[in-house]
């Protein structure tokens, strides 16, 4: 495969789990019978073949590098600052992985949404919290924080959360990912009266098993109702939370 040393894809893989935003991280390959170590972690990435495009580079990369497939990415930045390869170690990396005369490389960012309990990644992946990231190679924090503006900006006005909770899931499992992804704190009360108001919201005649506290409702989300609440105009709408 022909790498072309001037352009790389990234992919920030949001998921969440025990109450916390994650992002998926994988380890800065280890390079045999030199200095440059395998333990700095780094985002599912490459340099893009010469022969493909950007889409398709960055899903046979996330596949390549994590195992995930046929995940939706949505391309949502491009990062080109002249020296957002430094430090000099991470760019003598590259250089040797690739084999190639890398000096600058400007890279074009997807993210995507997946549940993790229903995803089955490779063993050299790791979920992090998000909130406590290590520092990663290159600029790939700044990336991470980019990317979780960006579903910030998108979770207020679409039905995102629903990617990552079960098919059927609590009142309070959906409450929890809003404050973790908004980084707020939401009154239960008003938060339940207001999402109940909305038609797509199913509550089922179950409710929760095997916890440690009273059981709570089961509810799912229709799609269906949702893209027929959209063309009256009654769109998922944080704001209106």
């Amino acid at each position: 495969m022909n790498l072309n040393p001037h352009i790389s894809v990234d992919c920030v893989i949001f998921g969440f789990d025990d109450g916390n935003l994650k992002v998926l991280l994988i380890e800065r390959e280890k390079i045999p019978d030199n200095h440059l170590g395998g333990h700095k972690l780094k985002l599912p990435g490459s340099l893009i073949s010469e022969n493909e495009d950007l889409d398709t580079s960055a899903i046979r990369t996330l596949k390549e590098l994590t195992g995930l497939d046929k995940i939706f990415l949505k391309q949502y930045a491009v990062f080109g600052a002249p020296h957002r390869m430094s430090p000099h170690e991470d760019l003598e990396w590259l250089r040797k992985t690739s084999g190639l005369k890398v000096d600058r490389a400007v890279t074009v960012d997807y993210y995507s949404l997946i549940k993790i309990s229903e995803s089955t990644i490779t063993e050299k992946t790791i979920w992090h919290s998000i909130n406590n990231l290590p520092d990663l190679i290159f600029d790939h924090n700044h990336i991470i924080q980019a990317a979780l503006k960006n579903l910030q900006n998108e979770f207020r006005s679409k039905p995102l959360c629903f990617e990552l909770l079960p098919k059927k899931f609590t009142l309070r499992q959906m409450q929890h990912i809003f404050e973790s992804i908004l980084n707020i704190n939401l009154d239960n009360r008003n938060f339940r009266k207001k999402i109940r108001q909305m038609d797509f919201l199913i509550p089922l005649p179950e409710k929760e098993k095997n916890v440690n506290h009273k059981p709570a409702q089961l509810y799912r989300f229709d799609k269906h109702l949702y893209e027929k609440s959209r063309t009256l105009k009654n769109d998922f709408n944080y704001n209106h939370i």
